[in-house]
């Protein structure tokens, strides 16, 4: 498996870790008043951002390819 087709698969598995913790999150904000714990309140912030890091990649390879095809030709 290439470096590009990694980080795409770790993208699309990152976001469905993180719209998981967020649903967590909302069900124990939920179920009581009180305030949650802080590994919950502050657990999507991991995934997301490993999803900023990989989604800047995924968003600048298009002129990083196309830029290299015209330093090659």
């Amino acid at each position: 498996m290439n470096w590009n087709l990694w980080v795409r698969q770790s993208h699309r598995w990152l976001s469905i870790v993180f719209t998981v913790t967020v649903v967590a999150n909302f069900v124990a904000r939920a179920e009581d008043s009180a305030e949650p714990s802080w590994w919950i309140t502050y657990s999507p912030l991991p995934p997301l951002l490993l999803m900023l890091l990989t989604g800047l990649y995924l968003f600048v390879l298009p002129y990083i390819t196309k830029r290299k095809g015209r330093t090659i030709a």
